[in-house]
């Protein structure tokens, strides 16, 4: 397959073969002991912004889609009893996470035994603040 993101992701040596799979430059992979292989951006979630909790339950990342379900609510409801329901008109909830939900994503498949499959993803993830050597 030809990499038309031109950023020559062919010279890492590892046992899972990832070294064909073109990434745009910002994206990195992770893989835990038994071979599964995710693949995220790394910064800003721009889906998080515009679908809020939903990009978390398709990426089956639970934990994170009930906290921004909670707080939504919770967002929600303290707007409604004070009385200031024009915060309900924009998304705030959903501006707060779409700065940190892909490090969040990522910081808990880490706890789950996940951890960078190449160098380039774990530069990309160090330089991000995303993960540190143990």
């Amino acid at each position: 397959m030809q990499n038309p993101f031109g950023n020559n992701n062919n010279n890492n040596q590892n046992p899972f073969n990832l070294n064909n799979l073109p990434l745009p430059p910002n994206y990195a992979k992770i893989v835990n002991d038994q071979g599964d292989i995710r693949i995220a951006k790394v910064g800003f979630s721009w889906t998080t912004l515009w679908f809020g909790p939903l990009p978390a339950l398709f990426r089956g990342d639970y934990y994170n889609f009930i906290l921004m379900i909670v707080l939504d609510m919770d967002y929600a409801l303290v707007a409604m009893f004070f009385g200031l329901n024009f915060l309900l008109e924009f998304p705030w909830p959903s501006l707060f996470f779409c700065f940190f939900y892909n490090m969040m994503y990522f910081r808990h498949l880490f706890n789950k035994g996940y951890r960078p499959a190449d160098e380039r993803s774990k530069e990309i993830l160090t330089r991000a603040k995303y993960w540190k050597e143990k």
